[in-house]
């Protein structure tokens, strides 16, 4: 047994109904952006939905929706404003592993931090404060269901849902496109005249998938390409294409809409403008046509992924949860396509194949893996765009260069997943030092000593 989302879609519903719904979604967001703005900072560290829903209760507030739609909507505000605090969490415990190197002193911080104690410590206070910025909601198109809050019907073969109003026993009727019906809590979300109605539901076979290969490899993120494995085997091709595409084409597309805008609203023929704005600057087919581009991104990606855990049980994948500063500078248009890389879609395809086939993967430090040579694990040689220039002339593709140094990173010892990289690039450097020494004492000596840059070798000569 598993639990998957499922998405329903409501079909033919009247203007009228969806109305109704638009304006309760518009109330809700109201509490919604206020809750954010009462417990989206450190004051609201320690406080649950249940003692916000108590307190509002006491004090008698009173709200223009159906208590139980804004309990409920509280409730996911809460759990939204929960996560975030998880989020920035990850980030202050990469900052505790710089911040000191006593074990101790980090297994403190870690349990201050677990238990939500970390306003009292100075430095994890001031870390919170960096990365768990005052958080904001605009949110105003959602509608969270209990179970009490809606009923289900069918008719015509379909099934129909009733959701509770703003109305006492006015409930409003959304048909569906689906024979199944919807279960638990349901998030409603309105999109250009239509109703997405998300729940969660256990099914038996979710795992019941091929099984993964029986591999150890590395695989390093592209933009060309989704993956590129330790073996120079290319997963998922055309990634590239179909993301700058995109980018150049809403490029051209919204030069024009701001030219359109400007001329609507400098237009002294007031009909004439009000024309441009309904007529030329609307979102539907911009919404549809994002819709359709996401949902090819996210198959080309699980796809890549599929083929990726066909060969291996254990995948070593860099992390890049943390932006890269590159001080590298790229041309407008270049930036512009990069800055569509999907890396959230490639880490939760990553989390979401393995899980369901049975394979493992293991986030390594991503420091200096483009600028190693792969061969002797050095920093020698140069990365100029798709090519790695080995320090003896050799010409090696930079991307399976990478994807091999993020497997030789997985059984690096002295190279942990939080290592800083100013201290990477320290033990990088020791290693290249210390096998020039290497070399040149054995030209010196005509001794044959190891090459492996991770071996601990004694800078003695033979005798």
């Amino acid at each position: 047994m598993g639990k998957v989302t499922r998405i329903a879609y409501s079909k033919n519903l009247n203007e009228g109904k969806y109305n109704r719904l638009v304006e309760i979604a518009r109330r809700l967001g109201v509490i919604r952006s206020e809750v954010w703005q009462e417990f989206g900072s450190i004051n609201g560290v320690g406080s649950k939905d249940r003692h916000v829903r108590d307190m509002w209760m006491a004090e008698n507030r009173q709200f223009d929706v159906p208590a139980r739609l804004w309990k409920e909507t509280l409730r996911d505000t809460m759990d939204d404003i929960a996560m975030y605090r998880e989020a920035a969490k990850v980030k202050v415990r990469k900052s505790i592993q710089v911040h000191t190197s006593d074990n101790d002193e980090r297994k403190r911080l870690h349990t201050i931090l677990k238990h939500d104690k970390w306003a009292n410590d100075p430095y994890l206070r001031r870390m919170m404060r960096k990365y768990f910025k005052h958080g904001h909601s605009k949110v105003s198109n959602q509608i969270i269901l209990d179970t009490d809050s809606y009923n289900q019907f069918e008719r015509n073969d379909k099934v129909w849902i009733a959701v509770m109003g703003l109305e006492r026993g006015n409930r409003i009727a959304i048909p569906l496109n689906t024979t199944v019906k919807p279960s638990g809590t349901l998030r409603l979300i309105l999109n250009n005249g239509k109703v997405e109605i998300h729940y969660a539901t256990e099914e038996e076979n979710v795992c019941s998938v091929k099984p993964c290969g029986d591999k150890i490899i590395g695989v390093d993120k592209g933009y060309t390409e989704v993956f590129i494995d330790s073996d120079g085997d290319r997963h998922g091709e055309g990634l590239g294409v179909l993301l700058s595409k995109e980018s150049d084409y809403l490029k051209t597309k919204y030069q024009r809409r701001n030219k359109l805008k400007a001329l609507a609203e400098n237009h002294k023929n007031k009909k004439k403008s009000d024309n441009i704005k309904n007529n030329n600057l609307g979102r539907k087919k911009l919404n549809k046509r994002r819709a359709l581009h996401k949902a090819n991104v996210r198959d080309k990606v699980f796809k890549a992924t599929h083929t990726v855990i066909d060969k291996a049980n254990n995948l070593a994948v860099e992390d890049l949860r943390s932006p890269i500063k590159d001080k590298k500078k790229y041309g407008k248009d270049q930036s512009r396509r990069l800055s569509g890389w999907v890396k959230g879609i490639i880490a939760d395809s990553l989390d979401t194949v393995s899980r369901r086939r049975g394979s493992s993967v293991m986030l390594v430090n991503a420091s200096y893996t483009s600028q190693i040579d792969s061969t002797t694990g050095l920093l020698l040689g140069e990365r100029v765009g798709d090519w790695f220039y080995r320090a003896n002339g050799d010409v090696i593709d930079s991307d399976i260069n990478g994807a091999r140094n993020i497997l030789a990173r997985l059984y690096d010892d002295e190279i942990q997943l939080y290592t800083p990289y100013r201290k990477v690039k320290e033990i990088l450097v020791g290693r290249t030092e210390r096998n020039k020494r290497l070399g040149l004492l054995n030209q010196d000596t005509s001794c044959n000593g190891p090459t492996n840059p991770l071996s601990t070798v004694s800078e003695v000569p033979c005798g």
